[in-house]
């Protein structure tokens, strides 16, 4: 379904004033959902509601579900909350109960039948219809656009919507539509909003962040945005994700290697090495430029840690095909991957054009060899950082421990630096949180890393 024909239920409610309604926003999903909730979250607390965002316990008399639909398990997670609330509502602890997202994007029709207890339905792109159901004009004019969920020191950058690629896989395109390309200046005024109110660390995101510009300036412009994004004064650090391998642009890894605040980082999913499997998924490379793709960033970016996604047990994939896997994961020592088990989803080229013929058994074996591999790979890259010091942005305090990361490391999904309070408190560090120190690695884990002080806390940069 795409944003032309999903439509909403429009409630119809009395707008409010004065500041008593509280708001709990539930984020489901990715990064990028993250966002449109930030988005959203500004303009309800503009409009004077208290608005909280994924509360342990909700407690607001209007409840905002941001779903995913992307696989299965995403997909029911999001109709588990939507029930949960939507029990609140007929106990009478809820007053009102929005669903916006990937999930209500797809199924529309379909949820508005089976679950009447929802006031209001919105898509992925409509959402911000919620502000003026209430009784509110949306503020374009707001400064920030956004309220940060996430420590105050690091946020999300979404460059684009959408994506132009059709993997055989994915339902993302089905949901999102086209790729659409943010303009270039409106997203580096964002990072500089952002910069003032403290924001450190930019992870740009984007479902296909290669194929930024195509649709605005005729070409592939990611270059020129993260180049001149770094130039911003007060940007510490800059991470990519959700790269893709065909038609990269090279141009790319020079601006890498020319900005210290640009981190050696790069998130690209790769799915799988054999050919067979690569032609089915559409992924529109083979093996062998998967091979020299992965030796040329190496090579022009030193030093570069790469995280990808791998995926076992697409129709097709043969038991040969699974071995070729295993050896180009053993070739690569990729620093970061994730995998997971093919699931059918409908709609998709691969549900459509083939037999799901793989018993679920053998994919959770295979699954499971492969990610075994991985943490042997994992656990010797990170004992290779033992005795180096690392710059770490400090982003929380668990107990005993102060944990952060390094340029190397992605929020949530990467490993994590420990250093004792009681080490940094013997440094003169008291309240280290939001700040980038010179960190010793003593110790590590197979994802996690163990370190102290250094003496010098100034002059460690990226490079």
């Amino acid at each position: 379904m795409n944003s032309s024909t999903a439509k909403h239920t429009a409630p119809s409610l009395i707008g409010r004033a004065g500041g008593e309604s509280a708001i709990d926003i539930l984020t489901l999903g990715c990064s990028k959902n993250l966002v449109d909730s930030e988005r959203l979250m500004a303009q309800l607390r503009r409009a004077g509601y208290v608005v909280r965002h994924d509360p342990e316990v909700c407690e607001g008399d209007i409840c905002i579900i941001n779903t995913c639909g992307f696989i299965g398990d995403a997909k029911e997670e999001s109709i588990n909350v939507i029930l949960e609330q939507g029990q609140r509502k007929e106990e009478g602890s809820l007053r009102k109960l929005f669903v916006m997202g990937c999930l209500s994007q797809r199924y529309l029709a379909e949820l508005q039948t089976e679950i009447p207890e929802v006031d209001g339905w919105y898509g992925k792109f409509d959402w911000s219809r919620i502000l003026a159901d209430l009784g509110h004009a949306w503020d374009d004019a707001l400064t920030p656009g956004r309220a940060i969920t996430t420590p105050s020191h690091y946020a999300y950058i979404k460059i684009s919507e959408g994506c132009n690629r059709h993997c055989s896989y994915c339902a993302i395109p089905i949901i999102t539509g086209h790729h659409v390309s943010r303009p270039m200046e409106e997203i580096l005024e964002e990072v500089r909003q952002l910069v003032a109110v403290g924001v450190k660390e930019f992870n740009v995101i984007a479902q296909e962040l290669t194929f930024y510009g195509v649709d605005l300036y005729h070409r592939r412009a990611i270059a020129e945005l993260i180049d001149r994004m770094a130039d911003i004064e007060g940007v510490e650090w800059i991470r990519l994700h959700y790269a893709y391998p065909a038609d990269f642009p090279w141009e790319l890894l020079p601006v890498i290697n020319r900005h210290p605040n640009i981190c050696r980082y790069l998130d690209i999913a790769l799915q799988h090495i054999a050919d067979p499997v690569l032609t089915a998924m559409r992924r529109h490379i083979t093996k062998e430029e998967t091979y020299a793709f992965v030796e040329r960033i190496r090579r022009e970016v030193p030093g570069i840690h790469l995280r990808t996604t791998l995926m076992v047990g697409h129709p097709g994939e043969t038991e040969e095909g699974f071995q070729e896997l295993l050896e180009f994961t053993r070739w690569a020592r990729f620093e970061r991957m994730g995998a997971f088990a093919y699931s059918e989803e409908e709609g998709t080229h691969s549900a459509e054009a083939f037999t799901d013929d793989i018993p679920e058994e053998v994919k959770q074996v295979r699954l499971s060899k492969l990610m075994r591999l991985q943490q042997r790979i994992s656990g010797d890259i990170q004992e290779a950082k033992v005795g180096t010091v690392q710059r770490v942005v400090i982003d929380r305090r668990e107990g005993d421990y102060f944990v952060g990361r390094t340029q190397y490391d992605s929020p949530e999904v990467d490993p994590e630096v420990l250093v004792a309070v009681a080490d940094l408190a013997a440094a003169g560090i008291t309240d280290p949180v939001g700040q980038f120190l010179n960190l010793r690695i003593t110790s590590a884990d197979d994802f996690d890393l163990y370190a102290k002080p250094e003496t010098d806390n100034t002059s460690l940069t990226n490079e």
